[in-house]
Formats: C-alpha cells, structure tokens, sequence
C-alpha cells in the first residue's frame, strides 16, 4: 500500500473513526485528538500487516477512545452546574440515505444518549456504541477490545438495559421539532410567558450548561411554570448585544444558536414528547461553543 493509499484509505474512514470517538469521549476536540493519534498510529503501521484497514483502523480508535475516557474517569473532575455534550454538527446529507440508519445514526448522538453513556463504565460505553450505533457484531467487537464474547455480551446486555432505564423517550419527527422550536424561539424572544407555557409539557425541564463560564441555571429547572418563567425573565433583561440567531444541526436535530455581534452565545435545542416541549437543552459553556465556530 502506498502513501497516497494509506491516505485515502484513512480519510475514507475518518467519518466512522470520528463518529466512534466522539460518542464514547462527547467531546469534539477529543474525539479530534483521537483521531489525529489513529492516523499517527496508522502512517507508521506495517500495512503490508494489515488484512482489513477499517476494522485495524476501528480497532485502534476505539482503544484510544477508551484511554483518555478512562484517564477523565480516573482523575474525577468535578465540573460547575449541570453537564451537556459538546455540541457535534451532524449532517449526514446523502452518505445515509436509509431513513431507518438515519434515525438509528441520529438517536445514538442524540443529547439525551450521551448524557445517559456518560454514566456508563468506559467499556460498557465502547461495547454500547460498537453495537448500537454502528451494528458490529458480538464477535467482532470481542476482537476490537481483546474481551470473550459472553462478556461482550454481558457488557452489552448490561449498557442497553441502563440506557433504556434512563434516557427520555423524545419524538424524533423532524419537520414537527423545526416547528415547535421556531414557535419556542419567537416566545422566548419575546418574553410570551404565555405563549411559552402553550409550548411546555408540565413536567418540561431546562438544563443549562455553562461549565460555571456563563451565566446559566446552576441546577436543572423542573416544571412548565419554572421553565417559562426563567426563559420570560431572561428576554425582559435583553442581556445579548446585537443578538442574532440560525437554525443548525447538531446531535442528531434541529438546535438554534445564538450569536451576540457575530460570535455564538448560547445554542439551544429540545426535547419534544407526545407535540409538547419535554426538554430545553442550553449550551452557554464558551468552550463548547467554539466548536461552532468554523461551521459559521
């Protein structure tokens, strides 16, 4: 194989490998480091070694993947207010065409996922996403992580069953979210109280992730009336100069960031169950935002 090969072949790949890392790390800029050490690992490789490069290549990024989540594991950082993934631009367009992968694709990078893999142990979390994101077999990923199958599938068992105990159940049509979040982001612009309690489900909840950056809720919000209270609060204030908006796609669903003078603020995205908003996710943590940055 030559270079040129070996370059292709990588970059043919680093959609998956950067698919991998960033749902076991739900960080961008980690899920990048990884990647960028696969490549390291793979430009110096015997290829002529190498019988299938996407399984090596998978391989080699999952235990990567799983070093640096057990190093953030191990050294127990404690982070200020409620914690939300970065925010991770999804935009499949025509390389998954199937609706059915589609949805399966978008719903394992979804916020509420992630939020619920980050309880996992990091080899409950690497066996969740080889499987359910990206359908590899019991066997094959026993290879990948140097495990027996009966304990893959133990793990297995195990992770899906915590996943399906704790993650919220959210309609996923996508048209009705682009809707309901234009409708949600005219009341809370406005200040409608009103309009914004039309919008929320009873039991809605509000999780704000700053990282103790911004300013943002340092508890999760519980309720319809404590939820639109505090968004109605926040528009009275008209804390935001030069405030502007867009409609983006990241984890997976409609999101909107917001942007003061040009540069992104706060990134919102929900949570919709039975038409009714469930769920307000807000990204304020600067670092997270920066991510966006390059996708303006």
């Amino acid at each position: 194989m030559t270079t040129e090969t070996a370059i292709d072949v990588f970059e043919e790949n680093r959609p998956l490998l950067t698919g991998v890392a960033y749902r076991m790390l739900g960080r961008v800029a980690d899920a990048e480091d990884v990647v960028q050490d696969a490549w390291l690992r793979w430009s110096r490789a015997d290829r002529a070694e190498v019988r299938e490069p996407r399984a090596y290549l998978v391989r080699v990024t999952t235990r990567l993947a799983l070093d640096r989540l057990r190093q953030v594991k191990s050294r127990g950082e404690a982070y200020v207010g409620p914690w939300l993934p970065e925010p991770y631009t999804t935009d499949f367009g025509d390389t998954v065409p199937d609706t059915a992968d589609r949805a399966l694709l978008a719903d394992s990078v979804s916020v509420a996922v992630l939020v619920v893999l980050e309880s996992l142990s990091p080899l409950e979390r690497a066996v969740f996403v080889l499987r359910e994101a990206f359908g590899y077999p019991y066997a094959e990923i026993a290879e990948l992580l140097d495990r027996g199958e009966p304990a893959v599938r133990q793990l297995a068992a195990r992770a899906r069953r915590h996943v399906e105990e704790r993650r919220p159940r959210y309609d996923v049509d996508p048209a009705q979210r682009r809707k309901l979040t234009e409708r949600f982001l005219a009341a809370a612009t406005e200040g409608d109280l009103d309009g914004l309690m039309s919008l929320l489900a009873p039991d809605a909840r509000l999780v704000g992730d700053s990282g103790g950056k911004a300013k943002a809720p340092v508890r999760v919000l519980f309720s319809a009336d404590k939820v639109g209270r505090f968004l109605a609060g926040v528009a009275s204030k008209n804390l935001l100069p030069g405030m502007t908006h867009r409609f983006i796609e990241v984890n997976g669903g409609v999101a909107v960031l917001v942007l003061s003078e040009g540069r992104p603020d706060t990134l919102f995205q929900l949570g919709i169950t039975d038409g009714a908003i469930s769920a307000v996710y807000i990204i304020r943590n600067p670092d997270k935002l920066r991510v966006l940055t390059n996708s303006m």
